[in-house]
């Protein structure tokens, strides 16, 4: 595969990951916006008067966190304006400690069942964890693994939106074919589908994308590559490059930040 074969295929991906963040970030968050309790999707514990409220608040910065995430990839605009990617990292990371402390409160009065819970619980542990490793890495200005870490993260922001593909499909399969499955059998299969698919995702990326063509630099040139006068002071968010050939070669950004360099404060 060429080199511009590579990048209009890793745009066409980028493509369809913003275009779907976007609009299920839309989806989610207006009916809170306005709060419009009569258009709440998610069916609530009547006993639990907060349990609105605490979905309110998962939904809504949960689907900024998830409207942000695809533009930290671009590595053109990381390069361009590092500014603007630092403070989208900052009001990224705030809105995932937000959306995470209400999704443990909202999935503990869930009336979804115990499955469901087991699964939101570990997505939200898992989602402060990476958070918390990615902000680690960077304030320690190792760029790499911050990169590691934030792909991980957002790809748990991205459950939101697999969890619906997922829904629906299983619906459609529900009423087509398989029509002694309960809509309760195919929210559980979703809900964990979302989880542990985005994660497997995830690390084929890291392992294809980013550690075997830095491998791959290593062991021809025998050592490390060094960053580049132009790398230098760029703090890298989320993921690798979407293939826009500014700084990266083979899809890697290879750029390593200074030492100190800071991420999101």
């Amino acid at each position: 595969m060429t080199k511009s074969t590579r990048r209009r295929w890793w745009w066409t991906l980028w493509t369809l990951l913003a275009v779907s963040a976007v609009g299920i970030a839309l989806f989610s968050a207006e009916p809170y916006v306005v709060a419009d309790v009569e258009r709440n999707r998610i069916p609530l514990d009547p006993e639990v008067a907060s349990h609105y409220l605490s979905i309110a608040v998962h939904a809504i910065p949960s689907s900024l966190a998830l409207l942000i995430g695809p533009f930290q990839f671009v590595t053109r605009l990381r390069v361009r304006y590092p500014k603007v990617h630092r403070i989208a990292g900052q009001v990224y990371m705030v809105c995932v400690v937000l959306g995470s402390i209400a999704a443990l409160f909202a999935a503990t009065f869930s009336v979804s069942g115990f499955s469901v819970q087991v699964a939101f619980f570990i997505l939200t542990a898992a989602w402060l964890y990476t958070l918390a490793q990615a902000y680690r890495t960077i304030r320690r200005g190792e760029v790499q693994l911050h990169r590691v870490w934030m792909i991980r993260n957002y790809s748990l922001t991205f459950a939101s939106v697999t969890l619906r593909i997922y829904l629906g499909l299983g619906v459609a399969l529900q009423e087509s074919y398989l029509p002694d499955l309960t809509f309760d059998d195919v929210y559980h299969a979703s809900a964990w589908s979302s989880l542990v698919v985005n994660v497997l995702v995830a690390e084929y990326f890291i392992v294809h994308r980013l550690l075997k063509p830095l491998a791959r630099r290593k062991r021809i040139t025998g050592v490390t590559p060094a960053p580049t006068p132009t790398d230098r002071g760029v703090l890298v968010g989320a993921g690798g490059s979407a293939e826009d050939g500014s700084g990266t070669e083979d899809g890697v950004t290879v750029s390593s930040g200074p030492p100190g360099a800071r991420g999101p404060e």
